[in-house]
């Protein structure tokens, strides 16, 4: 949490609202149906409108979704737990499936 939010994250209004988005998506994650657990604002929180209610805790800002979701959102690789990577198409996979690169024989 960055400083400048941690006063509005520990807020009865964002805790309410929190409580209400999750309950509304169901505890789901809207984008890929895990149990969902960060309530996430769709367009950033900033120093500059976080005291803004229409971006802060207004519900049509606000989804429920997972960790890994919640990372893509955020264009961090999600974690992913030992022995599983991600496939060329973006699927979850066992790491010692994933096929080898191919060699390129002018090198060699």
């Amino acid at each position: 949490m960055r400083a400048f939010a941690k006063a509005f994250y520990e807020s009865p209004a964002w805790r309410r609202t929190r409580a209400y988005i999750l309950r509304r998506d169901a505890g789901l994650c809207v984008r890929c149906g895990a149990p969902g657990v960060i309530v996430h604002h769709k367009r950033e929180l900033t120093p500059q409108n976080i005291d803004d209610p229409m971006i802060s805790l207004n519900a049509d800002n606000l989804e429920t979704l997972c960790r890994a979701c919640h990372a893509i959102a955020h264009g961090v690789k999600p974690p992913l737990a030992e022995g599983l990577a991600f496939d060329e198409y973006g699927n979850v996979v066992e790491a010692g499936l994933m096929p080898k690169p191919a060699v390129d024989d002018e090198f060699y």
